[in-house]
């Protein structure tokens, strides 16, 4: 019988394997491209990407306490191959995880904080989901994820707090939007968390 650790475990690996196809289709000159995410370019999401990856990987393994596994390395030429190596390394770490009350610590969450492990795997699942969405944004490509990945992310994206945390500088989410009636599940995820879900990318040459 599949747990929710199993679920939310498989989840996860479907969504980060879609970012690597994303990833794969960029090109050096695309990384200067905007995103949805305010003020970073395409090369400062890859960054922030493939650190949380590294970050996530050594909170599995019972490492996530110290900065640098956190810490974010300027994308570069070599910005696909690190997230490809980084992706690898979080699905493979994600995979070993034994026990439901395996806690990670998630210091960018908050100084000492730990997490059950569904619990953190879900919030690295639902950044997953959106990350990917916007770097296909940024590459002016649709974002068609796997049968069942946006129904199992709604839940998600719904039971993140909407609080006065998400005006702090540096937060996760920007504060929820009001969604459109009849809104499919991604834009519903989107707005959730504070993503337009009209965001295009102006002209790039």
């Amino acid at each position: 019988m599949l747990t929710n650790l199993d679920r939310i475990r498989a989840a996860d690996a479907q969504a980060v394997r879609y970012s690597v196809e994303l990833v794969n289709k960029v090109k050096p000159n695309d990384l200067g491209r905007p995103t949805p995410c305010a003020d970073w370019t395409l090369a400062d999401l890859l960054a922030h990407m493939t650190a949380q990856h590294r970050g996530f990987a050594a909170a599995a393994g019972g490492e996530g306490e110290g900065e640098e596994a956190w810490r974010v390395v300027p994308a570069g030429v070599e910005a696909v191959a690190r997230y490809t190596a980084a992706s690898e390394l979080v699905v493979g770490a994600f995979a070993a995880v034994d026990s439901a009350e395996r806690r990670f610590a998630l210091p960018e969450i908050g100084p000492g904080l730990t997490f059950p492990a569904a619990t953190a795997l879900s919030f690295h699942f639902i950044d997953y989901v959106v990350h990917g969405r916007d770097v296909a944004r940024s590459l002016g490509l649709p974002y068609a994820p796997g049968p069942g990945l946006l129904e199992a992310a709604l839940p998600v994206a719904l039971a993140v707090p909407d609080g006065d945390e998400r005006l702090a500088p540096g937060a996760a989410f920007r504060p929820g939007l009001e969604p459109v009636d009849g809104t499919s599940p991604l834009d519903r995820i989107l707005s959730a968390l504070g993503r337009s879900p009209n965001w295009r990318a102006e002209q790039w040459s």
